[in-house]
């Protein structure tokens, strides 16, 4: 069985590692209960928990959601996966998800932080995980993804792709053109392929509460947009939504009883097929 490729971007663009700003991926580990993450990290993600406790609970959850949704794809024969915005590794990864249903599922992760990559590495170096590599870019270059070395050796796009897109969008603010970037990238995809999206929202969310927490984020290398159920529906638009739709992270195909409050968790998700 293959292992992952040692190849190093051949161009990795500027994201000098700074410890003192906050990173929503080194944020969103902290949520999760990682340790790869600074002192300016958890200072913000404290705050930002204080504003709204639901952080950590969202964060989870939206993991879950990634889990199935991998799972889902993979089981419908798709064995390649694009996955941007990956954020640093934890358990149950989108290769050691689809690997489970098919061992040579082929998978590259994106992100732009340096710390990011280089955790996603040391995890991946071992044998027996499969095709599986990671790039230094930015979505905001989707451009500059599609035509990177790594993404054109290991992925096959004459072949069905699964995009996914878990927790990114919301870091991308209206004047980078979100809805661009998205249809750029499924633009170079075969009939056949899926895209696995979720995204923040504050339609459950007080005001006074969404203003604290955009505040904590403005200081950080990302701003954070929430958006609206209707606006993350149009990310689909053009795809083959699969039931039930977009909908709260929890309440996609949950393989339990939802918890109690699971419809008014602060990110919406959903999964589509290009035709």
């Amino acid at each position: 069985m293959e292992q992952i490729s040692s190849r190093q971007p051949e161009a990795a663009p500027s994201a000098d590692l700074r410890p003192d700003v906050p990173h929503p991926a080194r944020m969103y580990d902290y949520y999760l209960g990682g340790k790869d993450n600074f002192p300016a990290d958890r200072e913000a993600a404290e705050r930002a928990l204080s504003a709204n406790p639901e952080f950590r609970s969202t964060a989870r959850a939206n993991r879950g959601f990634l889990q199935r949704a991998v799972r889902h794809v993979a089981e419908q024969g798709i064995d390649q996966f694009l996955d941007i915005g990956t954020g640093i590794p934890t358990a149950g990864n989108t290769h050691e998800i689809a690997q489970q249903v098919d061992p040579q599922a082929r998978v590259v992760y994106v992100d732009n932080d340096p710390i990011v990559l280089t955790h996603a590495r040391a995890l991946m170096a071992g044998m027996g995980r499969g095709r599986t590599d990671v790039l230094q870019a930015d979505l905001r270059d989707p451009a500059g993804i599609l035509a990177a070395a790594q993404v054109k050796e290991l992925l096959d796009f004459d072949r069905p792709v699964a995009l996914v897109l878990a927790a990114v969008l919301h870091f991308i603010p209206e004047e980078d053109e979100p809805y661009g970037i998205v249809r750029e990238l499924l633009a170079a995809l075969a009939p056949g392929s899926y895209l696995i999206l979720s995204h923040g929202t504050a339609d459950f969310i007080p005001a006074e509460i969404r203003d604290r927490v955009t505040g904590v984020y403005t200081k950080a290398t990302a701003p954070l947009v929430g958006r609206s159920r209707e606006a993350v529906r149009q990310f689909f638009d053009g795809l083959e939504p699969l039931e039930p739709g977009v909908v709260t992270v929890p309440l996609w195909r949950p393989e339990g009883e939802p918890a109690a409050g699971s419809e008014r968790v602060s990110m919406y998700g959903g999964v589509a097929r290009k035709g």
